[in-house]
């Protein structure tokens, strides 16, 4: 794609509609908006003239005008989530359709009454220091068109904060639904969560859809990881097939916190998500985990950064990815050493399996380096089913098919097995089963 005629002008109308209600937030807010919308009116959307989306093209979504997602009546819908990924586990929940928060559909009754979660908006309409201290103070909206586009209409979603020294027992769902509505809608999901020093928590962030037809997700979430503090962030992403979906997660973590982030991306006409780790204090460490599938005509582009700014930090990063039919997928994993970042210990590795002739990755992890004292390694792999290990199976008597399906969830396997919370493996076993067919079934795993 050269250049694209988009419709950033139907954005700019609709903010301008808007601009009434948002002139009612706070003060502070509102010029972060107007900047946003400024900065999106200069970047418009990326084209394959940018480097970093040098083999994903927006072609379809900036050539359609998405209008603002309505939130719709909720009870349509409960029947149809009860056999949805991550609906039924047994923990808290914070729950959105079309970008519009549900009461009747969330439930928070294990959450300790010291966690603050529940709407951004209403936090924002009671006031709130830590939100003025970090929204949209972290995710970067000057040099991502994408990421000022959700800023400039930042009006709701999610607001978590974890108080010093708590141990959330089970995990929280914030659980974002998209529902038909028969035209092009776009929705801009906002998640913030903090969490506070030497606390403890796991955070299940999920995108589904109700029905199949076209959709925009634009999404943002920013993490702020406390000192000491240990958290366990997973998305979960299974949008329509006909869905377009692209959001930027942005973690900052102080000293020694350790954060654990895990992508799993099964849904999506085209998907792009970046997930980028600042490690701002001495002693922190992460570890990243991906697993990404796509079938027919599916894209998907993970774009990582995790970025040593102090020294004494670990890292480490697995992405895996299993592309079949004609599907295309896009990796490009960055880790940047500072130079005051000295005894830096990064490792990144990208593993991809090809089912299909037809299929193509482009996979480019790469080290940006300015200290002298690090150790750091990358790699990356692309291959197809080994056919000794198919034949070392049918010599079982197991049937090739079943023989490929099983070889190939052991593949993806690696990276659900990390999983800490035993009912979301499962809920990901699952799903990966119903991804794959027949020949992965619990007793053959």
């Amino acid at each position: 794609m050269t250049e694209v005629k988009d419709h950033r002008d139907v954005y700019l109308a609709s903010f301008a509609r808007q601009e009434k209600e948002f002139a009612t937030r706070p003060s502070w807010l509102r010029e972060i908006r107007r900047a946003a919308l400024q900065r999106f009116a200069e970047l418009g959307f990326p084209t394959t003239h940018n480097e970093e989306w040098k083999h994903t093209s927006v072609e379809g979504i900036a050539s359609v005008p998405f209008e603002p997602a309505q939130a719709g009546p909720a009870g349509a819908i409960i029947d149809a989530l009860k056999g949805l990924p991550l609906c039924g586990l047994d923990c808290s929940r914070l729950v959105f359709l079309n970008g519009h928060y549900q009461r009747e559909l969330s439930s928070l009754i294990d959450l300790p009454k010291e966690v603050r979660a529940g709407s951004l908006a209403e936090a924002l309409a009671n006031g709130s220091l830590a939100l003025e201290q970090h929204l949209a103070r972290h995710a970067d909206y000057q040099n991502h068109a994408f990421v000022a586009l959700n800023t400039a209409f930042l009006h709701d979603g999610i607001f978590v904060e974890i108080p010093k020294g708590l141990i959330l027992e089970k995990p929280l769902v914030l659980l974002f639904i998209s529902a038909a509505s028969g035209r092009p809608i776009v929705a801009h999901p906002r998640t913030l969560v903090i969490t506070g020093r030497e606390s403890q928590a796991t955070v299940i962030e999920g995108y589904i859809a109700v029905g199949e037809e076209p959709y925009f997700t634009n999404a943002v979430t920013e993490i702020v990881a406390g000192e000491g503090a240990v958290l366990e962030y997973a998305k979960f992403q299974q949008e329509g097939r006909a869905a377009f979906h692209v959001a930027t997660v942005q973690v900052r973590q102080e000293r020694s916190s350790n954060v654990t982030t895990y992508s799993f991306a099964l849904g999506g006409a085209l998907v792009r998500e970046e997930l980028g780790t600042l490690l701002a204090g001495e002693g922190a460490a992460a570890a990243l985990h991906g697993l990404y599938m796509a079938n027919g005509r599916q894209h998907v582009d993970n774009y990582t950064t995790m970025d040593h700014a102090m020294p004494h930090c670990n890292s480490r990063e697995l992405y895996k990815g299993i592309l079949d039919g004609q599907s295309t997928a896009v990796f490009n994993g960055r880790v940047i050493v500072r130079k005051d970042a000295q005894k830096t210990d990064s490792k990144q590795g990208n593993k991809n399996l090809l089912l299909s002739e037809d299929a193509v990755i482009n996979t480019k992890p790469q080290l940006e380096i300015f200290a002298d004292d690090v150790k750091c390694t990358h790699g990356a792999t692309i291959g197809q089913v080994d056919p000794e290990a198919i034949f070392y199976l049918r010599s079982r008597g197991i049937a090739r098919e079943q023989a490929r399906g099983l070889l190939t969830f052991a593949f993806a396997n690696e990276v659900i097995e990390r999983v800490k919370y035993k009912p979301l493996r499962d809920r990901l076993k699952a799903a990966l089963r119903a991804r794959l067919g027949a020949g992965t079934g619990k007793e053959d795993a």
